[in-house]
């Protein structure tokens, strides 16, 4: 089973993110749970069960006070700064994901891909400390082990072109998942561009 990537995690604590607020809601002392939105725009949903009742709350800056005694509600956008200020200031800055595609059989990058490294470069100028991973992929054209060699191949190639354009990293890891890990399933001998590729995370 695939792991849940440090941005799927950091999205989920994001996209749920409960807090005990200080400030009571009018005419209760009483703390509040509010909803967020995640990264990509998604809401799920939380449930608040208190000596008062449940209430789920499913939209974005919706609120529900802790005891479940009301039914969830709109926060007003001046009030939630005021009272998530520094929760909001307290989370950590999400990672950064690039995706670059390769021409078929070899390590030469799409057009469109190499348009990207500028980017990917600016990406890495600002943040305080840069840990940087750059993973190769193929399609499953040809053998596993061939496979795992040419995507290596792709993502030192990356890494490479990124460092002689003045990449500056605390930590580098590069490395291959071959066909392993494919973007769009297909049988044994499909050339599905999509699945060329070498994914950048920046941490």
């Amino acid at each position: 089973m695939k792991r849940p990537s440090l941005q799927a995690l950091i999205a989920s604590i994001t996209l749920a993110l409960l807090v005990g607020c200080a400030t009571p809601p009018p005419a209760k002392n009483l703390s509040y749970v509010t909803l967020l939105a995640s990264p990509d725009g998604s809401v799920g949903k939380v449930l608040v069960s208190g000596p008062g009742g449940e209430q789920l709350i499913d939209q974005a800056h919706y609120a529900a006070l802790l005891d479940g005694s009301a039914p969830a509600a709109p926060v007003d956008e001046a009030k939630f700064q005021r009272d998530f200020a520094p929760a909001m200031a307290a989370r950590p800055e999400l990672p950064q994901h690039f995706t670059l595609y390769f021409e078929t059989g070899g390590a030469q990058l799409t057009a469109e891909s190499l348009a990207l490294l500028p980017a990917i470069l600016e990406a890495s100028t600002k943040r305080a400390t840069v840990d940087m991973s750059v993973i190769g992929h193929s399609d499953t054209v040809g053998r596993a082990a061939l496979n795992e060699t040419l995507s290596l191949k792709r993502a030192q190639a990356v890494a490479d072109l990124l460092k002689g354009k003045g990449l500056k990293v605390d930590a580098l890891t590069v490395e291959s998942h071959g066909k392993r890990n494919l973007l769009v399933q297909t049988p044994d001998e499909t050339p599905e561009p999509r699945n060329r590729r070498v994914e950048i995370s920046i941490r």
